[in-house]
């Protein structure tokens, strides 16, 4: 194991080995595109953790379902671009939220500088009449409306 910035890089062979694949099969995945290795000064491949997630992905496809490596590049590439879709989406969900409260700050500033600018008058004839207890017999508290319908 090689450490490059602090995190950890694994060389082929050790790589090959604790996943009981031969190195031979890691350069074809490169060859197809499924992995891509760093590489050292001297074009040693050197596997980085996601790398090896990666790479746990393609066998547990091949492996455990049979896929195919061309099923595999299909299934990576589509899931990539669903992790990229998803990261949209909740950017855009920051920024729908970011505009909402924005939003509601200006309406709370316009009430609030309506409410010194009108006079209590105003305010006054704003009010929605008051409904009795005749006109909407629902809104009565339970002991009201049984005395009601005694009468």
């Amino acid at each position: 194991m090689a450490k490059r910035g602090g995190k950890a890089y694994y060389m082929i062979s050790a790589v090959a080995q604790k996943y009981n694949i031969h190195p031979q099969t890691l350069r074809l995945y490169e060859r197809e595109g499924l992995l891509k290795p760093s590489r050292t000064e001297g074009n040693t491949r050197l596997y980085s953790e996601e790398d090896l997630e990666q790479l746990e992905t393609i066998l547990s496809l091949t492996r455990d379902l049979g896929v195919n490596l061309a099923g595999v590049e299909i299934i990576l590439n589509m899931r990539r671009k669903m992790e990229q879709m998803q990261a949209e989406v909740n950017q855009f969900m920051e920024y729908v939220k970011h505009e909402l409260a924005r939003g509601l700050g200006d309406w709370e500033q316009r009430l609030s500088t309506a409410l010194v600018k009108s006079s209590p008058t105003d305010l006054v004839r704003a009010t929605p009449p008051s409904v009795t207890v005749e006109q909407a017999p629902d809104a009565a508290p339970p002991a009201q409306r049984a005395a009601q319908k005694e009468h």
